[in-house]
């Protein structure tokens, strides 16, 4: 039941509810008369106009994109965007700028990400001209029963509890990438998150939304109602949101590190909370974590060098599978996805088969190696092969996936490194009910579907960080949270490579999605598709779920385009909260 009510909500918020009946008029607690704070680790904070103002433009809708020449950023929050163009301005690097954006989300979007989730990157150094990919995803605990006998459904339902919590690896990821990367010190990197933790910031319509929903669980417990309740009422939109422990805990991060966060205080009673909640997590669990550096993937798509996540976090490597049979598509002569019917189907037909390969291939650990996955001549025996209804991902599994929670970020600075991340809360957001010291201890079970790791290795996960490269130089770079991020970023690549739309334009076209959340054997596609593209696949076979314009579940674009002459552009997704911000 509280599932189905997330999937209204979400789909009334997509529509462009703003809930403004909601907001608060002149309440004493959001009246907010004080004066920024001063400069904070060389940081200053937004005034309370200018904050409002950039929590203002944290709606779902059209979106205008920003081009520079200087540094550009993009990702699901404009205060998040807007402390990464600071990082810039303050002479950080990509690495900089996309590590405060990813730390200050986990502040500001916490319905998406959180410290107990994961925090993976893909940097392209343009001095080096090498490519590098850090795994920060979650290990599993040494000692869990679930590895035993994995039963997908089962795990679904799991994720509500602190069965299922892992050890995080959001920490790791970004001390590894700061460690190796950042010009800036960590407390500069960490200072927005840090303040808007402590000093506050306006909840927006979107976030009410998900508090409203887990209302029930948010109120439970005293710490969690001490950050969303007032005298006994959930907080309402426009209100300020404080999280005064999480400002202690970042504040203890920023000077201790993993001494505190994976071997000290925090590692302690975070195993502990997790195992009076039911779950595994021990403190031998936390010490042993630590983030590794990997190699990403490569493989073609036309003129281009494709670069992506390296498995376990699998979504690279599927991307490159899946471009590699989309380069046999004609496209400019059936046209793009958005215009035709051809262009879609057959475009179902390979996610949908690479996808169902690839989980298959994680559970039974016999799938084929990573170069025979990635040649060209597989990617023609499976084109050649491809006929008749599309396949729904979460039609194997017969369990709807659940409702996304991730953020992308993607940050291009003036020197011409690009680094992109996704970083997530990897399950419904506050539903454990379990925190230690502000953190949101997360369950993540709808991983565990792409594959069950071994005792103590890391989740597998559908994430795609992603380049293409021009003549050896990077030209697009892009990722995307949701159930639909693997066709989101097909979609709009082709978009923006084969028919050279502008990525404001691109982003803006209708898409198809992936697994329904409502019947896991149907595919979803947003209802301006049209009516004629709708009845050619049905009358193919496909099975869908028409869906509203700019569907919040085909997640966000979270994309840079560069141009030959290192303009950098980037456009909010209509379909969250995104906007793009320069330096």
């Amino acid at each position: 039941m509280r599932l189905d009510r997330r999937t209204l909500l979400a789909g009334a918020l997509a529509s462009g509810a703003t809930i403004a009946a909601c907001r608060p008029s002149g309440t004493t607690e959001n009246a907010d008369s004080r004066p920024a704070p001063a400069a904070l680790n060389g940081w200053t904070p937004p005034d309370v106009e200018a904050r409002q103002a950039l929590i203002a433009e944290a709606e779902f809708g059209r979106k205008s994109s920003v081009s520079s020449r200087g540094g550009l950023a993009v990702c699901t929050h404009p205060l998040a965007s807007a402390a990464a163009a600071d990082m810039l301005r303050l002479g950080g690097n990509a690495v900089d700028a996309v590590l405060a954006a990813s730390i200050t989300q986990a502040v500001v979007e916490p319905h998406m990400t959180t410290l107990s989730g994961c925090l993976s990157m893909l940097y392209y150094d343009a001095e080096k001209n090498e490519t590098t990919y850090v795994n920060g995803m979650m290990a599993t605990p040494k000692d869990h029963p679930f590895l035993e006998e994995p039963d997908f459904t089962k795990l679904m339902g799991m994720s509500r509890t602190g069965e299922l919590a892992f050890v995080p690896g959001f920490w790791g990821g970004f001390e590894a990438g700061h460690a190796r990367y950042g010009a800036l010190d960590r407390k500069t990197v960490m200072a927005p998150a840090i303040h808007y933790a402590r000093e506050g910031f306006e909840i927006h319509p979107f976030l009410w939304g998900e508090m409203f929903v887990e209302s029930a669980t948010l109120g439970a417990l005293p710490e969690s109602r001490e950050m969303y309740f007032r005298d006994g009422a959930l907080l309402n939109v426009g209100d300020r949101l404080v999280q005064a422990r999480h400002a202690d805990t970042l504040e203890r991060l920023a000077e201790e590190g993993s001494d505190y966060f994976y071997r000290g205080e925090f590692a302690s009673r975070y195993a502990e909370a997790v195992q009076a909640g039911g779950g595994y997590v021990t403190q031998d669990d936390m010490a042993a974590y630590e983030a590794f550096w990997d190699e990403p993937v490569r493989t073609t798509y036309r003129d281009y060098e494709v670069v992506a996540s390296p498995t376990p976090d699998y979504g690279g490597q599927v991307f490159c599978e899946i471009m590699n049979m989309v380069e046999l598509i004609d496209v400019q002569a059936q046209g793009p996805a958005f215009e035709s019917a051809e262009t879609t189907l057959k475009m179902m037909q390979i996610i949908g088969q690479v996808f169902v390969d690839s989980t298959t291939a994680n559970f039974s650990k016999q799938g084929p190696s990573i170069e025979r996955a990635l040649s060209k001549e597989y990617a023609q025996e499976r084109f050649a092969k491809l006929s008749g209804k599309p396949k729904s991902p979460y039609d194997a599994f017969a369990v709807a996936p659940p409702p996304p929670g991730s953020n992308h970020v993607t940050v291009v600075d003036a020197a011409g490194n690009v680094a992109t991340v996704l970083h997530s809360v990897m399950s419904l957001p506050f539903t454990t009910g379990i925190y230690v010291d502000g953190v949101y201890v997360c369950a993540s079970g709808v991983h565990l579907g792409s594959g069950t790791p071994e005792p103590g290795g890391r989740a597998f996960a559908r994430i795609c960080p992603n380049m293409f490269f021009k003549d050896g130089k990077p030209v697009l770079a892009s990722g995307s949270p949701s159930v639909s991020l693997t066709e989101n970023i097909v979609q709009t690549s082709v978009s923006l490579l084969d028919f050279g739309l502008d990525i404001e334009t691109a982003v803006h076209k209708p898409r198809f999605g992936g697994s329904s959340m409502n019947d896991f054997s149907a595919l979803m596609i947003e209802a301006d598709m049209g009516e004629e593209t709708i009845e050619e696949l049905r009358a193919s076979g496909a099975r869908l779920e028409v869906v509203n314009p700019w569907n919040w579940t085909h997640g966000s674009f979270d994309g840079i385009r560069i141009a030959e002459d290192g303009t950098a552009s980037a456009c909010g997704d209509p379909r969250r909260t995104a906007q793009a911000k320069s330096a």
